[in-house]
């Protein structure tokens, strides 16, 4: 198949950045850079011809022509017009597909204002305000074009129409919500009161009365009606590994946004929290163990990147040592981890999805999210976060609860054939197991023991026969679940100390 020719149009000063940003989009994207061919003028070799005579060739050869318009007209000839509105007229002129991009601006030229008005009467046009939103508009439109066209007959999840779900299955009030969140915290160019279909139609999430998946991800009253994988389940283990009994399991369902706020509050309601005094300041210090912004930027990414077509669910796991956060999709072609640790270009897996949640402040600044996560988490001491591709993506988030107090207070550790005893073995299986419940093999880890006897002879028995911890199943010492505990005189022990 011929790919389609794009002739991307603008002022060249004002749109270096896009103009750049969109090549690379249309020739590196795995769906676009089948279908098309994008062609501006930064990327032709030096001609005996003149620009004017290479552009309007360009235009008559291309299929589709794409203007973004902006504050500046441009560059005038003798005859008082710029080479970009020559160029629409070409494309005019000859029956192109034209799409148009207009930047929201404060101020622009008389001129460009007239351009943009004659655009208006031949053709739909819409509105951006950063590069990352005409990127997600370029999307949406072709993703349109090809299915129009029929050259694919399957859409990317997030911009595929639902079979059955119409405007009325949203919900007024989440999405009135969400207008007046978005236009308090990024200047979204609608407010509270705005009619919702010029809401949803500026988002790309409607047609007519047809809804996308993203819509009803977002604003649906119950999505799972329509996804029943679109949950979150968290859950909460005292060992170190996936174990039952589960101590604490939740399932959440609801938008993107609830899910999201629900998980993190499941995590923080786990983890500690440490509050410190007014001696400094009249305002007291308040912090979590792992920092509440990167517990939610893990969350955030796993929801708004997720594969929604498997059937699995997004998974928020937190053990003694680590936060683990994993979600049933795979990195964007073309990245890798190591990419992860450093600033990446941004890919969302689920452009429609992702782009309200910046809106409305929920992702905070699109394609940073693993670098702030990393910051934010080595910036109070933690181990650097983990990013993991297997059958899903993963990210791990390390707490101070044990490594600080299990290893590194654990200084004089056993070696593995039973050398120097630490100078008080009790202590260290106490603190190791704090509130926890944990079996013996998560201990020895978190001690860092390899040789049983040692652990046994030296921890174990000393601190059950002082009654300082105690088996969750007394009278089945060898039961495969058997765990520990500390009881009260043992927490005594410990605050003595």
């Amino acid at each position: 198949m011929t790919k389609k020719r794009i002739f991307i149009s603008s002022v060249q000063s004002e749109f270096a950045e896009e103009r750049q940003m969109l090549f690379e989009y249309l020739t590196t994207d795995a769906l676009f850079g089948i279908y098309f061919e994008p062609f501006i003028f930064e990327k032709v070799p030096a001609l005996d011809s003149s620009p004017s005579t290479v552009f309007l060739n360009e235009v008559e050869n291309c299929d589709i022509y794409l203007g973004i318009f902006g504050e500046s007209y441009g560059y005038e000839d003798s005859e008082g017009i710029s080479p970009t509105e020559k160029e629409f007229d070409v494309a005019t002129s000859h029956n192109k597909v034209r799409i148009i991009y207009v930047k929201q601006t404060e101020q622009r030229n008389h001129k460009e204002e007239l351009l943009i008005a004659k655009a208006e009467s031949v053709v739909i046009r819409k509105g951006f305000s950063t590069i990352d939103e005409l990127k997600t508009a370029v999307y949406s439109s072709l993703v349109n074009y090809l299915l129009k066209n029929e050259y694919i007959r399957t859409t990317p999840f997030d911009a595929t129409f639902h079979p059955e779900a119409t405007i009325s299955d949203l919900n007024e009030d989440k999405i009135r919500d969400f207008t007046d969140e978005a236009h308090r915290r990024r200047d979204f160019p609608f407010t509270k009161d705005t009619d919702i279909i010029k809401v949803l139609t500026h988002l790309d999430l409607i047609n007519g009365e047809r809804v996308t998946n993203a819509a009803l991800l977002l604003f649906a009253d119950r999505p799972q009606k329509y996804f029943i994988s679109s949950t979150v389940k968290c859950a909460h283990f005292h060992g170190l590994t996936v174990s039952k009994p589960i101590p604490s399991y939740q399932i959440y369902s609801g938008t993107v946004f609830e899910m999201i706020d629900a998980a993190v509050s499941f995590v923080l309601s786990k983890i500690n929290l440490y509050v410190g005094d007014r001696s400094k300041s009249i305002n007291v210090d308040v912090h979590y163990e792992i920092p509440k912004d990167a517990v939610r930027e893990a969350i955030v990414n796993a929801v708004a990147h997720r594969d929604y077509t498997c059937n699995s669910s997004v998974q928020v796991m937190l053990f003694p040592d680590r936060l683990e956060v994993m979600n049933p999709g795979k990195l964007p072609m073309g990245l890798k981890i190591d990419d992860l640790l450093k600033a990446h270009k941004s890919i969302p897996g689920n452009p429609l999805i992702a782009r309200p949640m910046y809106f409305n402040g929920t992702i905070e600044q699109v394609g940073s999210g693993t670098e702030d996560i990393i910051k934010l988490c080595t910036d109070v001491g933690l181990k650097q976060p983990e990013f993991k591709q297997d059958s899903g993506f993963t990210v791990v988030l390390y707490r101070n609860t044990y490594t600080e107090q299990a290893t590194e207070q654990v200084t004089e550790q056993a070696t593995e054939q039973g050398g120097n005893q630490p100078a008080n073995p009790i202590k260290h299986i106490l603190i190791a197991i704090g509130e926890g419940t944990l079996s013996g093999v998560d201990i020895m880890k978190l001690l860092s023991l390899k040789h049983r006897p040692t652990f046994r002879d030296n921890y174990l028995l000393p601190a059950l026969e002082k009654g300082f911890i105690e088996m969750l199943y007394p009278n089945k010492p060898s039961h495969p679940q058997q765990k520990y505990r500390i009881t009260q005189d043992g927490k005594t022990f410990l605050k003595n100390l």
